[in-house]
């Protein structure tokens, strides 16, 4: 009896125990930001997107691997501990330029899990794959650059460059996997005074780039104000010549109406515009004009008029003449 009664228990708590497994393996949850495969016996059967609470086959018929939607990343070059420490590989780093130098090249590889059951099922370690592609790619791109490229201003050209080969390869080797972006963190050269000397000579472009671009501003300045000071000059021009022209043509009207006068009497004109040449020429002299008998013409008089007042000198002379 107390054989069988062993075997009941043992049985008993067999199926409690497969019971439980059913119960706790036959449901499974995704979030908004997950995906998940349903695998049956080691074959992908469903790819779920929806979220909330799903049910499937219990274990071992069926399990699910969950991934995350969003955006994962890779470093290349270093890795970050758990602290927020950087550890630096310089012997992944090492590459050869297109002009035989040595730099040390880390960057960040941005991508996102496109299709599921390709990443669990083409690649037995889709990470270590993406790796080495990445490693190929920037390898590639770098030994086509010169030093100078990739130190200063040819880095996001080497960015593009990289992305797309690492896209290509990707796309080659179908893991599931879509490239976003590659980003460089740093690109710098193993020897202190070298990278000292460059970081020099970055600068000093910058400077250039600095002292032209003010340049072009003074230049856009100067050209600005001597445009105004044009326009100024050729408006005052313009009002002078119109100015000229409306005297020109005042004179012109003046000399016909006197030339209409000349033709009419000209002995009378000729007489008169002598006199006024005289008054223009000889403004502070006193003009007499004499008669044959010496005295003064009184129908043309060219000095002012006298005061009403005479000075006593004067009345005496004019008593003594009347004696």
């Amino acid at each position: 009896m107390s054989v069988k009664r062993a075997l009941m228990t043992t049985g008993l708590t067999i199926l409690a125990i497969i019971g439980l497994i059913c119960i706790f393996t036959t449901w499974y949850t995704v979030d908004e930001s997950e995906q998940a495969v349903v695998i049956t016996f080691g074959q992908a059967t469903e790819t779920i997107t929806d979220p909330g609470l799903h049910f499937k086959l219990p274990w071992p018929v069926q399990k699910v691997e969950v991934l995350s939607k969003e955006t994962y990343s890779l470093q290349f070059g270093y890795e970050t501990t758990k602290d927020g420490e950087i550890i630096t590989k310089d012997s992944k780093t090492k590459m050869i330029t297109g002009d035989e130098n040595i730099v040390l090249t880390d960057l960040v590889v941005q991508y996102k899990i496109s299709d599921p059951v390709k990443y669990l099922f083409h690649s037995e370690n889709p990470k270590e794959l993406l790796h080495h592609a990445t490693s190929s790619s920037i390898r590639s791109i770098i030994g086509s650059s010169t030093i100078d490229e990739a130190l200063t201003d040819g880095k996001s050209e080497i960015e593009q460059k990289a992305r797309d080969l690492l896209v290509s390869l990707v796309e080659n080797y179908d893991i599931g996997v879509s490239i976003l972006a590659v980003k460089l963190q740093d690109v710098e050269l193993p020897n202190a005074e070298v990278r000292a000397a460059f970081t020099a000579v970055t600068d000093a472009r910058e400077t250039k780039n600095t002292k032209i671009n003010e340049a072009r501003k003074y230049e856009n300045q100067k050209l600005s104000e001597a445009q105004g000071e044009k326009d100024a000059i050729i408006s005052r021009a313009e009002a002078e010549k119109i100015s000229r022209i409306q005297q020109a043509e005042g004179d012109v009207a003046v000399f016909n109406k006197l030339y209409s006068e000349y033709v009419g009497n000209q002995k009378i004109t000729r007489q008169r515009l002598i006199l006024e040449t005289l008054e223009e020429v000889l403004p502070g002299a006193k003009i007499y004009i004499m008669n044959d008998d010496g005295e003064t013409l009184k129908y043309l008089p060219l000095q002012p008029q006298q005061p009403a007042t005479q000075s006593t000198e004067e009345k005496s002379k004019e008593g003594d003449g009347k004696q």
